[in-house]
């Protein structure tokens, strides 16, 4: 009968297989486990940490939830909402909505740099290349102003 017990626990995997069933490198899943993100159930005698089947689907729950801009550390408070049988849902929803304003600001400011390096470089077209005097280090970003940038 314990074959039977076996079967409902579900097989045990290493750390090798782990990775290969949830398609996430060996020293990711080190490195989660080494974090908290996911526990062996048991370690053998010769240092193997042993991992429930049930791990792979976490480990693809992880890769989705990075993949969404989620933190390791939002990842965490997440999966531990759900350990504890409450409802992550709101908190996933308030933090995206987070990342999503905060990219919003990133996305403007990375606009605002474009628009100035294209027009560092338009003035810099009929600029001569300069020759350090000890004056300066290149004439061309000395001579740009930020105040022209709009």
């Amino acid at each position: 009968n314990s074959g039977t017990k076996r079967e409902k626990r579900g097989r045990m995997l290493t750390v090798n297989e782990l990775a290969v069933q949830s398609k996430a490198p060996a020293h990711v899943v080190r490195y989660y486990t080494r974090i908290g993100l996911i526990s062996p159930v048991k370690q053998q005698e010769n240092g193997y940490r042993l991992f429930a089947s049930r791990d792979a689907k976490r480990l693809r729950f992880i890769r989705m939830a990075k993949v969404l801009g989620f933190t390791l550390k939002e990842i965490k408070s997440i999966t531990m909402h759900s350990d504890e049988g409450e409802s992550p849902c709101d908190d996933v929803r308030r933090i995206i909505l987070n990342h999503i304003d905060e990219n919003r600001v990133k996305i403007d400011q990375m606009l605002e740099l474009q628009n100035r390096m294209e027009l560092a470089l338009k003035q810099w077209e009929s600029m001569p290349n300069g020759v350090p005097d000890g004056n300066c280090v290149c004439h061309l970003i000395e001579s740009f102003d930020v105040d022209d940038v709009k």
